[in-house]
């Protein structure tokens, strides 16, 4: 009788990190991070290397940019160049090797800016393979607000590496408002070291298949970040967003709130959330949660949250998930008291994203989401 020998399961903080593309093999879409991923509507992303594609696909914009922040563009190589992402899956090893520069925008340490500061970056062309990496650098003790907005056609392999410093505090916006045709695979990675603060809200709206993988290392005591999104997806997209939160250092605090709607015929969300609380995190406080409301037949919204607790000694850790159709008693109740049907619909919907819409500090772009949002109701009941 022969005994097969079985490995032992990896776990998040055995994960293999590398910058170098060849460290990863080849996709296939059984591995446990990409098995919700439709491999061949990445357009070659998940086989690519760093020779075939670029980064003329995409432009990075800016207007006028309040005191105290700035935009540069620096060669990958420069000494100024933030080393916080090295990564650990092979589309993020693809962007950070071949991305032919790096856009960084650096808020001076001490700086509080009056307003927020918008950068665009802008896709061109879906029919080649480009690679772009963005870096945020927040100086200590300074309070900012920085908007990044994703728009346009493209085919996309992305890294965006935020440093947020002592004390400091970033509110970061990021917007996927791509043409139907756009494929992104992007990876953003938030670092924040002693009692620095984050809130991040990410929105993703447009695209024909979005991939976002959020993670965020402490590197001090006393970090809080603060992981919101907010996506819906139409007939035929896939929206795909997972989180890491690495909980390495005691005293730190998470919280992760996603909420996605979903309508139309394949529609389909994807939501994964990984907590890790390593042994020497004690004191660490997380929660995380994620909601799905399905409007619509044909439409489906996978939901996966996970803890992965080394350590007794914390404040506190829990997760829940939820998906369900669109509550007709509520639909109902906003009916009988004279509200026509599409606009009771909108009042529903609108009220189950109003809570993270909230949380966007830019009136213009609180307006213009509540607009896609009513204007993909409408579609769908014209």
């Amino acid at each position: 009788m022969t005994t097969q020998a079985f490995a032992p399961p990896t776990t998040k903080s055995q994960a293999l990190r590398s910058y170098d593309v060849a460290d990863f093999p080849a996709l296939n879409g059984l591995e446990e991070e990409w098995r919700f991923t439709p491999l061949k509507r990445l357009r070659g992303l998940a086989t690519a290397d760093t020779s075939a594609a670029t980064g003329r696909g995409v432009t990075v914009e800016h207007g006028d940019l309040p005191a105290g922040v700035s935009v540069r563009f620096l060669e990958p190589t420069d000494d100024a160049v933030l080393s916080v992402l090295v990564p650990f899956d092979r589309i993020s090893a693809l962007a950070h090797g071949g991305a032919a520069r790096v856009a960084l925008v650096e808020v001076a340490p001490e700086a509080v800016l009056a307003e927020p500061a918008v950068v665009r970056l802008l896709g061109a062309s879906p029919e080649e393979l480009s690679l772009a990496r963005t870096q945020v650098r927040v100086g200590r003790f300074a309070e900012a607000t920085v908007v990044l907005s994703q728009e346009g056609s493209v085919t996309l392999a992305d890294n965006v590496e935020v440093s947020v410093e002592e004390g400091a505090k970033l509110t970061l916006v990021t917007v996927a408002d791509w043409a139907p045709d756009a494929v992104q695979a992007q990876h953003l990675k938030i670092r924040l070291a002693q009692n620095a603060r984050v809130t991040h809200v990410q929105v993703t709206v447009g695209g024909d298949l979005v991939r976002q993988f959020t993670s965020v290392e402490y590197t001090g005591r006393g970090g809080e970040a603060e992981l919101y999104g907010l996506y819906f997806a139409d007939a035929g997209q896939h929206l795909e967003h997972r989180q890491l939160v690495d909980h390495t250092v005691p005293d730190c605090r998470s919280y992760v709130g996603y909420r996605g709607a979903l309508q139309g015929d394949a529609a389909h969300t994807v939501w994964v959330g990984d907590v890790l609380i390593r042994a020497t995190a004690t004191g660490t406080d997380t929660y995380e949660i994620n909601r799905n409301l399905v409007l619509s037949d044909g439409a489906r919204a996978d939901s996966v949250p996970n803890l992965e607790i080394e350590t007794g000694e914390v404040a506190g850790a829990g997760h829940a998930s939820a998906t369900g159709r669109f509550d007709d008693e509520q639909l109902f109740y906003l009916m009988a008291r004279g509200i026509p049907e599409a606009e009771a619909r909108k009042l529903v919907v609108r009220g189950f994203f109003a809570e993270l819409i909230n949380k966007i500090p830019v009136p213009e772009l609180r307006e213009r989401l509540g607009d896609t949002i009513e204007s993909r109701l409408a579609k769908a009941g014209s």
